[in-house]
C-alpha cells in the first residue's frame, strides 16, 4: 500500500496569533504547514529545499528585513511554477506592481475558505497545465 504525503506549505506570517488561525485552517484542509515569523526566516526555509513545498502563503509586511515581495520573488527563482498567495491587511494596491505573476491576493480580514480557495485554485492551476506523464 503506498502511503499518501500530505501537501506541504510555507506559511510566513509575523503575527502569532494570525498564524495559528491560518495554520489551523490549512492543517484542517488536510497540508502540512511549516511556518516562518519574518522574511529571513522564510527565505532560510526556501533556500535551503524550496522544491518541497507545494506552495508558498506569506504575509507582505514582516516586520524587518525581506518583505513577502522578496519571499516570493525568491521562491519563484527557485521553483518557477510555485503557487503564491499574499495577505496582506494594507499593501494590495501594490500587488500588480511588487506580485509574481499568476498569484492571489487575499486582503486581511478574510474567513478560513478564502485561503483554502487561494490555494486550491494556484494548486489546481499547476496541475491542469503540467505535461501529460509518459
Amino acid at each position: 500500500m503506498r502511503e499518501i504525503t500530505k501537501q506541504l506549505l510555507l506559511l510566513t506570517e509575523d503575527d502569532a496569533i494570525l498564524m495559528l488561525d491560518a495554520e489551523e485552517t490549512l492543517v484542517g484542509a488536510g497540508f502540512g504547514v511549516i511556518t516562518a515569523v519574518n522574511g529571513t526566516a522564510a527565505l532560510a526555509i526556501i533556500n535551503e529545499d524550496a522544491g518541497r513545498f507545494c506552495a508558498i502563503i506569506t504575509d507582505i509586511r514582516l516586520g524587518q528585513g525581506p518583505s513577502g515581495w522578496d519571499v516570493g520573488h525568491r521562491v519563484r527563482e527557485l521553483v518557477p511554477t510555485m503557487p503564491v498567495i499574499y495577505m496582506t491587511a494594507d499593501s494590495a494596491a501594490e500587488w500588480s506592481a511588487h506580485g509574481v505573476p499568476n498569484s492571489v491576493l487575499i486582503p486581511k480580514p478574510f474567513v478560513p475558505a478564502q485561503l483554502i480557495t487561494a490555494v486550491s485554485t494556484l494548486l489546481n492551476q499547476v496541475a491542469t497545465s503540467l505535461p501529460p506523464a509518459g
